[in-house]
């Protein structure tokens, strides 16, 4: 395929990439509804029991992917402490992988939608996944063995990890990190990139120098470096293993690493969410076969809640298209503190039932 080609076909891609976003969930439901081995009886009330996770992961899904962190770092404690009080308790390495298989589609889907914005750097992507494939394996393979109440008192660790970072953090759209690094600043001379498979006037180019000039679909511009490889693979090898074990982390301590290596707000949230989504199918594929790898709980296919997943799928593929938009509409700060105070109250609940007291 010539150059010229692979940008018709990269552009085309990109304007309905709703369609494609939106088959893959409908594709996904369909062959769990045929031919996904279940446990007991498969009747209409077996597949409607969890109809109301919609609106709840919908929920969950838009706030996380506008923050730009972990979805399971609201799935997993909402289906520790609500989803009992509704249904029957889950075991915690079915409540991961049904936090997992949900963040692995939508953020999929918020990926997507930025990489059609233009504010995915996806040579910083692609690096940073395959340094954390390691960590995110054996997180997810230690998630088989770990006793439970030391698995609540990881989980409030990392919440309060998490929750600290994104109070310090400033996510605010507007604005750069520092002089190195413009953020969506209006051009000031100089003639920026302009691809031809890319939406509006979006392109990327990195000078000699290791500059990297990008603009988006709406016109505004960035200017940054990819140094700092080694601050970031330290983030990112400790928030995969944490990434593995419960379902999230990575996201967190990416996106604070790459803003203290002066990568620019929306670049940084763009890109993390790559590098999230990936490894997240990952965790997914490891916690679903990986079991009987490590001697612990075999989680046979037949085991999955397939009743859940066919309603978090789909609710988390559509917050993940709602997602840019409302970033634009809201302000980050309001949300980012609200995620924040609610990681410290879940964080606190998780240490009591560690001890036994909860």
């Amino acid at each position: 395929m010539t150059a010229s080609a692979y940008s018709r076909a990269q552009k085309w891609f990109l304007k309905y990439q709703h369609v494609f976003v939106f088959t893959a969930p409908l594709v996904f439901v369909v062959a769990v509804l045929t031919s996904a081995p279940t446990t007991g009886t498969t009747d209409v009330t077996y597949w409607l029991e969890f109809w109301w996770l919609f609106p709840v992961f919908l929920l969950g899904a838009t706030i996380v992917n506008t923050v730009g962190i972990s979805g399971s770092a609201l799935f997993v404690p909402f289906l520790i402490f609500l989803f009992p009080l509704f249904a029957q308790p889950l075991e915690p390495e079915t409540i991961v992988k049904v936090g997992l298989i949900s963040e692995a589609f939508g953020l999929s889907s918020s990926s997507v939608a930025f990489v059609q914005y233009g504010l995915v750097d996806r040579r910083l992507a692609l690096t940073l996944v395959g340094g954390s494939l390691p960590f995110v394996v054996g997180g997810a393979l230690l998630s088989f063995v770990i006793p439970e109440p030391l698995f609540h008192a990881l989980l409030g660790l990392a919440l309060l990890a998490a929750a600290y970072l994104l109070f310090k953090t400033n996510l605010d759209h507007g604005g750069g990190t520092d002089s190195t690094a413009t953020d969506g600043g209006a051009a000031v001379g100089g003639e920026l990139p302009d691809d031809s498979g890319k939406l509006g006037p979006a392109g990327v180019e990195t000078a000699t120098d290791g500059t990297v000039t990008r603009v988006d679909r709406e016109g505004d511009d960035y200017t940054y470096t990819r140094a700092g490889y080694l601050r970031r693979a330290a983030n990112y090898s400790v928030g995969g293993t944490f990434q593995g074990l419960a379902g999230f982390g990575i996201g967190e301590l990416g996106l604070i690493s790459m803003l203290g290596t002066r990568i620019p707000v929306r670049v940084a949230i763009g890109t993390n969410h790559i590098v999230v989504a990936l490894t997240a199918v990952l965790a997914s594929l490891v916690h679903v076969f990986g079991g009987g790898v490590v001697g612990g709980h075999s989680l046979s296919l037949a085991s999955t809640p397939w009743n859940m997943v066919v309603f978090t799928v789909p609710a988390t593929v559509t917050g993940g298209q709602v997602a840019p938009y409302v970033s634009n509409a809201l302000s980050t700060r309001t949300i980012k503190r609200f995620v924040a105070m609610l990681f410290g109250i879940i964080a606190t609940a998780l240490f009591l039932m560690a001890v036994g007291l909860g």
